[in-house]
């Protein structure tokens, strides 16, 4: 499953690893509570990366689906040790088992299912 991957290496110590599992034409859409990220390639992906700010971040997912190509994943954003929001989040797998489309959306403000 390419999102667990995916979100292992974003929350881990070199989040660039992430771009090995993207497509070179990778297109994403990231919505957060201050605006939105998006772009229509591996590097314009790589500059959101980089344009982070670096924080102990984790993804805990508590929902997970796979229908043919698409993975979604449901669950909580943990920083410093405390829960700050949820996210949903879907991804297009391409047939070599890489991101080739990927929106997420965070909120601060609703949970579609209770905190832990």
């Amino acid at each position: 499953m390419v999102m667990r991957e995916y979100m292992a290496r974003m929350d881990g110590q070199d989040p660039e690893k992430a771009l090995d599992l993207v497509e070179p034409g990778f297109r994403f859409l990231i919505a957060l509570p201050g605006g939105q990220h998006g772009g229509q390639s591996r590097e314009e992906f790589a500059a959101y990366i980089a344009g982070r700010q670096a924080v102990d971040r984790t993804h805990e997912i508590k929902r997970f689906a796979v229908d043919g190509d698409v993975e979604t994943a449901y669950g909580f954003v943990v920083e410093q040790g405390v829960t700050v929001g949820a996210f949903l989040s879907a991804v297009q797998v391409s047939p070599r088992g890489l991101m080739a489309r990927y929106q997420s959306f965070f909120t601060t403000e609703f949970d579609l299912v209770d905190r832990p």
